[in-house]
């Protein structure tokens, strides 16, 4: 039982899948960049109170699931989702999707993937992948993190679909249901709905721990970690960061990069010069990202750890803070002529 299935690489997991199980319905204009940009993947948000991993919750893309739903739904694009409560029904559904021919998108924790690197596992339960096939009892995978193809036996996958903890996935299935054409102007229309979406996510949610403001608040917290936690703890929230950003993001304030991209792919729909000027501001808010990451690393790791150290760290993420409150607003000011 295979599926006809291209196996895609991608950046990040949840944009590799939306891309994949759309061009293997025939949708094959939506790229990486897009599918993130018109699904407003780009956020932030730091929830002290929420602890994952002994450290508190850090995001720097919106909620899981809602790359997909936003993108298939911005697109006309019928979506089925379920989520189950025994792991035999969720067994008994992924059958008969694959019997049905239908690739599809599951929700995993990534710390028992047995393919993945030890140093990449713990427990994060919002990892992506599609299952397209199954050959004697092995499932066949297609992980977008990953070059080749792999494939788990069936204790395996529903370990990792009912891992437990923080965004549990309980065995959530996921696919395009129909497909339309999806021409240039839908793909326009879909884009300035993903930027007018994201510009009021980043710049006009509510309270200090969401958007611009929460990386602003973010900073200011981290220039008293040192006092308030003592050096070794204060690293290890760190080093959080650092996790949040680098292993389950895509390395360097990457989705900033991936933002970039899609402002650049972005312009070839609507060639409004904001776009292309924009794209340079995300790219340089990627790499301001990245020396935070450094130096965060440098104090983990014990090579630094000075209140002028923690004070750096929490000067970047205000320049990065006012760098894309610059972009976001400069986006706001596109008069769209659809």
């Amino acid at each position: 039982m295979k599926i006809n299935f291209q196996h895609i690489q991608a950046a990040h997991c949840e944009n590799g899948v939306t891309v994949s199980l759309l061009k293997n319905i025939g949708i094959d204009k939506i790229t990486e960049p897009l599918a993130f940009g018109i699904g407003s993947g780009l956020f932030f948000t730091y929830i002290p109170l929420l602890k994952v991993n002994n450290g508190p919750a850090f995001a720097f893309r919106t909620m899981p699931g809602l790359i997909f739903k936003r993108t298939c739904r911005a697109l006309g694009i019928t979506v089925l989702r379920k989520r189950f409560r025994t792991k035999a029904r969720a067994q008994e559904f992924l059958e008969q999707c694959l019997a049905a021919g239908h690739a599809v998108g599951c929700q995993v924790g990534v710390y028992y993937l047995p393919y993945f690197p030890k140093e990449y596992r713990f427990h994060f339960n919002a990892h992506n992948l599609i299952v397209y096939g199954k050959e004697q009892d092995r499932y066949l995978i297609s992980d977008p993190v990953m070059e080749n193809t792999e494939s788990m036996s069936a204790y395996e996958l529903e370990r990792v679909r009912f891992a437990r903890g923080v965004l549990a996935p309980r065995g959530q299935i996921y696919y395009p249901v129909t497909d339309r054409p999806i021409t240039d102007d839908t793909i326009r229309r879909a884009i300035k709905n993903g930027i007018t979406r994201n510009i009021r996510d980043m710049l006009h949610i509510p309270g200090p721990i969401a958007g611009v403001s929460g990386i602003r608040y973010t900073g200011r917290r981290i220039k008293k970690w040192r006092d308030s936690l003592g050096v070794k703890k204060a690293g290890l929230y760190l080093a959080q960061l650092v996790r949040m950003q680098e292993e389950i993001g895509t390395g360097g304030g990457g989705f900033r990069y991936i933002y970039a991209a899609f402002l650049q792919e972005a312009y070839g729909f609507y060639p409004d010069e904001i776009l292309p000027s924009v794209s340079a501001s995300f790219t340089k808010s990627g790499d301001l990202w990245r020396t935070a990451a450094v130096e965060a690393a440098g104090i983990y790791k014990g090579r630094l750890g000075s209140q002028n150290d923690f004070n750096r760290i929490g000067d970047y993420l205000f320049e990065i803070a006012d760098l894309e409150k610059q972009a976001f607003t400069a986006l706001s000011k596109i008069k769209w002529q659809l």
